[in-house]
C-alpha cells in the first residue's frame, strides 16, 4: 500500500527550507513533523505526552549535527498509533527530547507546533519518496 501525503515547504530563514508533514493520532489534533533526511533517528517532543504510549528506562546518546560536540542524552519512547495519510503506524520508536527551542523558531514564521523530526530510520522503513514539485511525500507500508 502506498499513500501520498501533502507536505508544506516553509522558509525558516532566507533560503533555508524545511518540509512539514502532518500526522493524525487516533484521537486528538493534527501534529506536525519536520522531515529531516539528515537525521539518523526520529525524535519526538517529550512534552507532548498525549502521543506517548510508553517511555523506556535508561537513556541513549543522540549525535546531533550543529547542536554540540557532545551527544545529547535522550530517553526512548514508543508512540501511540499515528496516521500518516492513510498509513497507520503503530508503536513507533523514537528518541524523546525537549523540543521547546525548535518550536520557538517555528513560531516566528508559522503556526505549526512541531511534534518531532522524522529521521532516516522512518524514511527508510516506509520507503519515503519526496516529490518537491508536487509538494508531497509518498510512503509505502513495509513488507513483512
Amino acid at each position: 500500500m502506498r499513500t501520498k501525503i501533502p507536505i508544506d515547504i516553509i522558509e525558516l530563514e532566507s533560503l533555508n527550507y524545511h518540509l512539514i508533514l502532518p500526522t493524525q493520532p487516533d484521537e486528538g489534533e493534527t501534529a506536525y513533523w519536520v522531515i529531516d533526511t539528515g537525521a539518523s533517528k526520529s525524535v519526538f517532543d517529550k512534552n507532548q505526552a498525549d502521543f506517548i504510549l510508553s517511555e523506556e528506562e535508561g537513556t541513549e546518546d543522540l549525535h546531533a549535527a550543529n547542536m554540540s560536540e557532545e551527544p545529547l542524552k535522550t530517553s526512548l519512547g514508543i508512540l501511540k498509533p499515528l496516521f500518516f495519510g492513510k498509513l497507520k503506524v503503530e508503536a513507533m520508536k523514537v528518541a524523546l527530547l525537549d523540543m521547546d527551542h525548535i518550536n520557538e523558531l517555528y513560531q516566528k514564521v508559522s503556526d505549526y507546533k512541531i511534534c518531532g523530526l522524522l529521521g532516516s530510520d522512518f524514511l527508510l522503513k516506509y520507503n519515503a519518496v519526496i516529490d518537491y514539485k508536487r509538494k508531497r511525500i509518498v510512503l509505502s507500508k513495509p513488507k513483512v
